[in-house]
């Protein structure tokens, strides 16, 4: 606990906040969450379900209806049946992750870590008593790691990989191939897979793929959520597809722990996966306005010229700021702090990534605030 690093994301967004209160006129392009409103339909979801008593207990993996609206998803995803005992709906797909590390990984353990990476990877899985082992991608294909890169760094240890699709921080996305290649080497390796999927509906080139048809489901941990697709980050309704034996390890554990997850959250979430089609124009909406600000925003960038990850998911500007300190190990801590103490700009710093050369900044924001944002960080780059 000695060693455990406060969430860089979540500090940066608190100073930002900070920072306002005191007067400060602050353009936040830190805070990893959508800045639409959860749709309609689901808020009216959760009204019904409170009036009708959904306030007490639920079990500990969630309501069965919301389990079985997962395990359909999944099963139509994955070519074959997903039974809903696998799946255990959790307090977000941060808890379900923290679930997964700490029931498979542990003491002598390695994990392998495709870095760039979400900094929470790396402190659950050092919770867990295991060792994050960072991989790092390859520049030249939007800093993605390859099947190759992951058996390079593998030793007898290793036990397990954690993949991001759609990406945070890059906003890269796996193809196909790409996943079927390294299904194969966690297969021949006898590596568990986690796989968070939490970005799959925010994808600007068609349907994200998913590693659900590739890995064995006995050695596959799938993670998503709602929180970023629906725009509802504060309801925390995660959860995650496991082998039956893993599914009872995570409930057993969450039972200990947070129990079940809010009530009434899991019956708003209910709504936003069986009500399709209203589901559908809420995520197709949104999805359309962040393309818009990526489009608008990558356009600044390439004039002038500042190298960024082109993204193709998710909502993040991976920006490279070396050339605005060259002198410095950490361009992105020193471009990330100028920005905000003398431009009221918040970005999080690539450090925060295992990649002290970038900067992080969302345009899950009003395009107004996001191209304001991304001309500070040119000015001050140039």
């Amino acid at each position: 606990m000695s060693q455990l690093r406060e969430s860089a994301t979540i500090a940066a967004s608190a100073r930002a906040r900070a920072l306002r209160a005191a007067g400060r006129p602050i353009i936040d392009l830190g805070v990893g969450e959508p800045d639409s409103e959860t749709p309609a339909f689901i808020r009216a979801a959760a009204a019904r379900a409170v009036e009708q008593g959904a306030t007490r207990y639920t079990a500990t993996e969630g309501i069965l209806p919301l389990r079985e609206a997962v395990a359909a998803q999944a099963s139509t995803l994955a070519g074959r049946a997903v039974a809903p005992a696998t799946v255990v709906v959790s307090s977000g797909s941060k808890q379900s992750l923290f679930n997964a590390c700490f029931v498979l990984f542990g003491d002598g353990d390695e994990v392998l870590i495709p870095t760039p990476g979400w900094t929470s990877y790396y402190e659950m899985v050092a919770l867990s008593r295991a060792r994050p082992v960072p991989v790092a991608g390859d520049r030249e294909n939007s800093l993605k790691v390859s099947a190759d890169a992951l058996q390079r760094a593998a030793t007898p240890r290793t036990r397990g990989v954690i993949l991001n699709s759609p990406c945070n921080p890059t906003g890269a996305v796996y193809d196909e191939c790409e996943l079927r290649d390294i299904a194969l080497v966690a297969a021949r390796n006898g590596w568990w897979v986690i796989s968070d999927e939490i970005y799959d509906r925010i994808v600007y080139d068609g349907p994200a793929a998913s590693l659900l048809p590739h890995v064995s489901p006995d050695r596959l941990v799938l993670v998503n959520g709602v929180a970023k697709s629906f725009a509802m980050t504060g309801w925390r309704i995660g959860w995650c597809i496991a082998p039956v034996d893993v599914a009872r390890a995570m409930t057993a554990l969450q039972s200990h722990t947070t129990s079940n997850a809010a009530a009434v959250s899991q019956h708003a979430a209910l709504a936003a996966l069986t009500q399709t089609a209203q589901a559908a124009d809420a995520v197709g909406a949104m999805v359309a306005r962040l393309r818009e600000r990526r489009d608008a925003a990558m356009t600044l960038l390439r004039r002038a010229p500042l190298p960024c990850v082109t993204p193709a998911g998710a909502f993040y500007l991976f920006i490279d700021v070396r050339a605005a300190a060259r002198d410095s190990a950490t361009a992105g801590d020193v471009v990330a702090t100028r920005l905000l103490e003398e431009h009221d700009l918040a970005v999080v710093p690539g450090s925060a990534f295992l990649a002290p050369d970038y900067i992080r900044a969302s345009y899950a924001a009003p395009i107004e605030q996001v191209l304001e944002g991304v001309r500070r960080i040119v000015g001050l780059c140039d």
